[in-house]
């Protein structure tokens, strides 16, 4: 069982021969990738980490998750971006979209740190009141500004509840050597975990980065990790054709060459909305450089074919779509029949409903195909810790693929630092006045 990429639709936007076109500077890709010649090598262990992952520290991950498990009523996570999005991500499709809503076991798990709202952080404030807390702040440098605001607030929260025994409540998954946030933790006492130097925050949900959260909402990390290892395996054959992930990504990049600017990533189930949230950075940050790249975008069928369904079957023919088809859903849902079918809906009944969410997926496809946008159609058994593992590290391969046929640098992201400067001198942050002063002139403008 594995996602497969399935090209069945694209007939008349591609051709097979295109393909094969590509084939050799696809392998070319790979061994750069594999012999980690090419941009970026510093920053590929996750190419190798399903594998050879700190068994050690994976242990404490699952240790530490039990001990969140028996202490806390609420675990708040604080990061942003990669520290944040994969957790988030894994959670919220295993455990659904409602999941603080279920009774469960487990720790309700709320996210902060990953924006500057006083609003947001007020009401994570508010559902804190009269239970006991604990806390998972992820940042390598301890210093970026939203996550280390958020973490300010709620160290402050867990001392005044708990004095001494506030740092039993806290930690820190953090670089394994330096950084504010490494050094606090030493000094207070709390528990660490390592955010590899190898690693990057967008390729980082194995790591303890998202392991440890998720392990806390009750997911089987040996399963995860297990679904990952077989997506390493699987995907190491050099060959376009017969490799999914490299498929995936040739065609992307073939599309782009035509002149499509943008990739809809489109879901039928709202609890993979937080996953297609973890691709847009996972595809953004990577490709989007040296003006090339295609921009991620994402939608949840069939919500928004009542929203932007107009726009995709006969607005600007600038983007394409890839389906992503779930098989079997977590939950399914037996449509009976009405005696007085007093919504003319009898047509529905006797089947279950994820019969009729496929049909709508069918119909969609059709219809937007022959709109002149091409589709493409990933297709994953179900939802399961295996399965959710395989396709984590299915994106990633061919993300990193995709970035090396763009010819630019899949692993780094030179252009977030723009917004931080102007932020930290609109601020007032010392050593930068002269920022400050030309930023004030412009806005005054």
């Amino acid at each position: 069982m594995a996602i497969t990429f399935n090209g069945a639709y694209l007939e008349g936007f591609m051709a097979d021969h295109e393909l094969k076109a590509l084939a050799p500077a696809v392998k070319a890709a790979h061994e750069a990738l594999h012999g980690k010649t090419g941009l970026g090598n510093d920053f590929l262990g996750w190419v190798d980490l399903p594998t050879n992952y700190d068994k050690e520290e994976f242990s404490r991950i699952k240790a530490a998750a039990k001990k969140i498990q028996q202490q806390a009523d609420v675990l708040i996570v604080i990061g942003i971006g990669g520290s944040y999005l994969g957790a988030r991500a894994v959670i919220e499709l295993l455990k659904s979209q409602l999941y603080n809503n279920l009774k469960k076991d487990t720790p309700e798990i709320y996210f902060a740190g990953n924006n500057v709202s006083p609003s947001y952080l007020n009401e994570i404030l508010s559902i804190c009141e009269g239970k006991d807390v604990a806390v998972n702040v992820i940042s390598k440098s301890g210093t970026t500004t939203e996550p280390a605001l958020a973490f300010r607030v709620f160290k402050k929260l867990l001392e005044d509840k708990y004095g001494e025994a506030a740092r039993e409540r806290i930690y820190c998954t953090t670089d394994k050597a330096r950084g504010t946030l490494k050094e606090l933790a030493d000094r207070m006492g709390y528990e660490t975990f390592v955010v590899p130097d190898d690693v990057g925050g967008r390729y980082s949900v194995l790591t303890a980065v998202g392991l440890l959260p998720i392990a806390v909402a009750g997911c089987d990390l040996d399963a995860l990790m297990a679904g990952a290892r077989e997506a390493q395996n699987a995907l190491m054959e050099p060959c376009v054709l017969k490799n999914d992930a490299y498929r995936y990504a040739a065609t992307r990049f073939a599309l782009y060459q035509k002149g499509k600017a943008m990739e809809l990533l489109v879901s039928f189930d709202p609890c993979f909305a937080t996953m297609a949230e973890w691709y847009k950075q996972l595809f953004g940050e990577s490709e989007g450089k040296d003006g090339k790249g295609l921009f991620p975008g994402s939608v949840t069928f069939s919500t928004d074919l009542h929203s932007l369904g107009q726009f995709i079957q006969e607005g600007s023919k600038i983007l394409f779509e890839t389906f992503v088809d779930i098989k079997k859903p977590k939950q399914d849902f037996f449509i009976e029949n009405d005696a007085a079918n007093f919504d003319g809906l009898n047509f529905l009944s006797n089947q279950e409903m994820s019969k009729v969410n496929g049909t709508v997926m069918d119909a969609t496809i059709l219809a937007h195909t022959e709109g002149g946008v091409p589709c493409a159609v990933l297709e994953m058994p179900e939802i399961t810790e295996h399965e959710v593992g395989y396709m984590i590290y299915f994106f990633e391969k061919t993300c990193a693929i995709s970035g090396y046929l763009l010819g630019v640098n899949p692993f780094d992201q030179p252009g977030v630092e723009s917004y931080k400067k102007n932020m930290f001198a609109l601020l007032g942050k010392p050593g930068y006045e002269d920022r400050q002063a030309a930023l004030k002139a412009k806005l005054s403008k």
